[in-house]
């Protein structure tokens, strides 16, 4: 029946009484832990430890400490050995950063509930459960815990995962006498049976209900299951996959160059001992092991920048796909609309009436209103329905009253063989029946004459045409027994009232997003229900002005997937489309070959949010089954989220890319420079500790620097990368090598100078590692931009940067001048001259690479200028 203010008072003493207050809650909490099963579990300091001793960087270095002890080298042997505490020390920093990140997010993605507390409704993560507790379902949520019915309407749960039926299990409220304990879940035979338990992880399929929580976490049914869940590990991701053979590809290289020094140096000077320490030195500053650090570190950050945005990325492989999505479907309603409807309008009996928020409401049209609020639920979700109980509070307060003993008597809801929605009450002299619905539908049920269905659809046009979703509103003649109720909601026999037409405002920044997404080569197509003309006007008003044309779900139902396929590339906009058939869009632009973003927030919309590349799921309005089903969740359900989604994720993608550029270019110098020290008889230049020193500067810089670098200038602005194109392609590992040879060419070019002139070795060595790290620093700045040169890549902010370079060149004159350092790195203290020589050697092998990068980038500027100029 309607509710009136004093009835939603009294409700709300109710549940005053009902659920637990927050000092309870805490308390339970911490007695009983979080309502989850077993997970995998943080990673403790001695797990990270115990990580770190089985990494073959760590086993190098306990190699190598062992020959200094056996050649009586004991200060090189111990400071071997202290680094290993530092490298434990920081990877635990970096470890930390990532589990805080990925726990920030595994709080955000908890299932959840809507959980009454101290008497008020509040969402809770499903985690934070307890005992006690009692939560309000509703169709399309999953039950976070198992519990029993306190009260519930038309409630049916699928327990399919629990019992293997595939047919829904009807519930009923517990009696006053029965039991709260919790039950074992039915067997297939007990399925009939009418129970009032419902069970962790079973799916709300229709009604709404509250219930008391009766056991959490382990303790219920399907915890028991969940203990298995332990031994699961998630599937690796495309780029997981890549970047293991790129590991394994160059571990193999440096495996064989690493044996072929040991061979060399044995041969050629007669010493395998240190051959062997040359050869562990070599694979030491070959290992690729930043290569998955970049990958955990950018993916666990980037998915919590992302979240700080709006938008909780549920897999990581939808960061790599944002990228390259070509084709974003979105719903019309609270996404690019605000989904806060009023009534603009009403029609009855052929006349008109624009609804003033100030001025009464003409007589003819109090009916129309009345039941539009008799045909909608007491107490609202839907905003449409809020809307139509808004404006019959404000305008037929009084009158609504004569409607209070009406008695809500059974419920005909919305499907798709029928888009109408009824109540029937009982009155005081019999039943009546109150209908909305979509105005075909209405006209049909009504049985109007072809006459007045014209009249009727140019009227709805008209009024679509202003942008507003139009609905009609029966009701049926009175009916004076139960006993003359019809079969089929067909079969009453009603009288057409009229329309309402309601709008709903284009969120503020939609127009922009819209743009952005259009530069950024994303093609941008509308979903809705609503008439093809209401679905243009707001697409016209959001901005979405591509001259395609529209096709309507009964149009597309008449196309095979072929035909469909073939004609999806000429529409934008999909007017009065059923859940059901956004598979068939998502499915069809897949089949032309985009790559498809999609949102959605029903329990239909969970197959099309799963067949998309990325499903997007609305957080505040969507179902628990959406959110599941999808990629990335809106928190705010906000289009414009999705625009920053899209371009966090080509920011992610592309710093991810200057890393692996700067990792494998800066492992050339290194490993160039031993192996031509080597063959060209010199000294030396590299023992394990100095390829320690360098790791200092070269995982911060590809795991912090990097990752804190703000996107590119044109990264909205260029068409989106090609499916299944490659992180590491050919031009990237062609561009790291030439930049790592310059480098490697200034280094060798000092180095052999230092031995043409007889430079004492200790003097020649430091000046060369000297070039080596701030070669390194200027493989940073060469990296942290695509477009831009060196100099003006050091503009852009980034305090990381900083940081890591300022530390770097501390620590290179620490070792220089400090002679504890200085004896234990075997250096020698350089002088003004020396260490001027040494910069103006990696300034060049830097200004080498930075003048080829300039000439390549006019050139190609002039050949698209030239190739523009020729196509016009």
């Amino acid at each position: 029946m309607l509710r009136s203010a004093a009835d939603i008072e009294k409700i709300a003493a109710c549940y005053a009484q009902l659920g637990l207050t927050r000092t309870q809650a805490r308390q339970r909490l911490e007695r009983d832990g979080y309502n989850e099963l077993p997970s995998a579990k943080p990673k403790t300091a001695q797990r990270i430890a115990l990580e770190v001793i089985r990494e073959p960087m760590f086993l190098l270095l306990l190699a190598a400490a062992s020959i200094y002890f056996v050649l009586g080298d004991v200060h090189e042997a111990l400071a071997l050995t202290a680094s290993v505490f530092v490298i434990i020390g920081i990877t635990f920093v970096q470890e930390r950063k990532t589990e805080r990140a990925l726990e920030a997010l595994r709080e955000l993605s908890s299932p959840r509930a809507l959980v009454l507390r101290d008497g008020q409704a509040e969402r809770i993560a499903g985690r934070e459960l307890v005992c006690g507790d009692v939560v309000l379902l509703e169709e399309g949520d999953r039950v976070p815990a198992d519990a029993i019915l306190l009260s519930c309407n038309d409630l049916m749960a699928d327990e399919a995962l629990l019992t293997g039926e595939s047919a829904p299990a009807r519930k009923r409220a517990r009696d006053a006498d029965e039991s709260a304990a919790p039950a074992s879940h039915p067997t297939a035979a007990e399925c009939e049976i009418i129970s009032p338990q419902v069970f962790s992880g079973t799916l709300i399929t229709q009604g709404s209900g509250m219930a008391e929580i009766t056991a959490t976490g382990m303790r219920t049914e399907i915890g028991i299951i969940g203990k298995s869940l332990q031994s699961l590990a998630p599937e690796p991701s495309p780029l997981q996959l890549e970047m293991r053979s790129a590991v394994l590809i160059f571990a193999t290289i440096g495996l064989a160059l690493c044996l072929l020094v040991v061979v060399l140096y044995g041969l050629l000077r007669g010493d395998w001992l240190a051959g062997l320490l040359a050869g562990i030195t070599l694979a030491m500053s070959n290992l690729p092991e930043e290569i998955p650090v970049v990958l955990t570190v950018f993916l666990a950050l980037g998915a919590r920048r992302i979240a700080r945005r709006g938008v909780l990325t549920r897999r990581a492989n939808a960061i790599e796909t944002l990228g390259a999505t070509t084709v974003l479907c979105v719903d019309k309603t609270g996404t690019l609309t605000l989904n806060r409807m009023t009534v603009r309008q009403l029609c009855a009996g052929g006349d008109v009436l624009a609804v003033d928020d100030d001025a009464a409401l003409p007589k003819k049209f109090h009916d129309l209103v009345i039941f539009s609020v008799l045909s909608s639920e007491a107490d609202p979700f839907d905003p449409m329905e809020k809307a139509f109980r808004e404006l019959g509070s404000r305008a037929l307060g009084a009158e609504l009253q004569q409607y209070q003993d009406w008695l809500l008597e059974r419920e005909y809801p919305l499907s798709h063989a029928l888009l109408a929605h009824s109540h029937l009450w009982r009155t005081r002299g019999g039943y009546q029946l109150a209908t909305k619905g979509a105005p075909e539908t209405i006209a049909e049920l009504c049985r109007l004459d072809p006459g007045a269905r014209a009249a009727l659809a140019q009227r709805i046009e008209d009024m679509a045409g202003a942008g507003l979703r139009v609905l009609g509103v029966a009701r049926s003649h009175p009916i004076g027994t139960a006993a003359a109720w019809p079969e089929s909601q067909r079969d009453f026999d009603y009288e057409f009232l009229g329309l309402v037409g309601l709008a709903d405002p284009v969120r503020s920044g939609v127009p922009a997003a819209l743009r952005e997404c259009h530069t950024a080569g994303i093609r941008t197509v509308m979903i809705t229900g609503d008439y093809p003309s209401t679905a243009r006007a707001i697409a016209q008003q959001a901005g979405l002005t591509r001259s395609a044309g529209i096709m309507t779900g009964a149009q597309l139902e008449a196309l095979s997937d072929l035909q469909l396929a073939q004609r999806i590339d000429d529409i934008d906009i999909f007017a009065r489309v059923v859940p059901h058939q956004k598979l068939r869009i998502v499915e069809a632009f897949k089949r032309a070959g985009a790559v498809v973003a999609m949102t959605g927030d029903g329990v239909n919309d969970a197959p099309a949010l799963k067949a998309a590349h990325i499903g997007i799921a609305m957080g505040k309005r969507g179902t628990d089954v959406a959110r599941e089903a999808a990629s990335l969740v809106l928190l705010q359900d906000d289009f414009a989220a999705i625009v920053h989604a899209v371009r966090l994720g080509r920011r992610i993608f592309d710093n991810i890319q200057k890393a692996l550029r700067y990792i494998i270019a800066v492992h050339v110098p290194t490993v160039g420079i031993m192996v031509l020290s080597l063959l060209c008889g010199w000294p030396l230049v590299l023992y394990p500790l100095h390829i320690v020193f360098l790791e200092f500067v070269i995982d911060p810089a590809c795991s912090i620097v990097f990752e804190a670098e703000p996107g590119e200038r044109d990264s909205m602005r260029r068409p989106p990368r090609q499916t299944g194109a490659r992180t590491l392609q050919w031009q990237l590992i062609a561009s790291s090598l030439i930049q790592g040879l310059c480098v490697l060419l200034a280094v060798a070019a000092l180095y052999a100078a230092a031995q043409h002139f007889k430079i004492d070795e200790a003097t020649a060595r430091t000046m060369t590692f000297s070039v080596i790290v701030l070669s390194n620093i200027g493989l940073i700045v060469a990296n942290r931009t695509r477009h831009r040169n060196a100099l003006r890549a050091l503009a852009i902010p980034n305090r990381a940067f900083w940081w890591i370079s300022g530390g770097a060149l501390s620590g290179l004159v620490l070792t220089i001048y400090l002679p504890a350092l200085s004896s234990l790195f075997r250096f020698a203290p350089l002088n003004a001259l020396q260490f001027a020589s040494a910069a103006v050697a990696a300034l060049s092998g830097l200004a080498v690479y930075e003048i080829g990068r300039e000439i390549l980038f006019l050139s190609h500027n002039n050949d698209t200028r030239r190739r523009k100029i020729m196509s016009q």
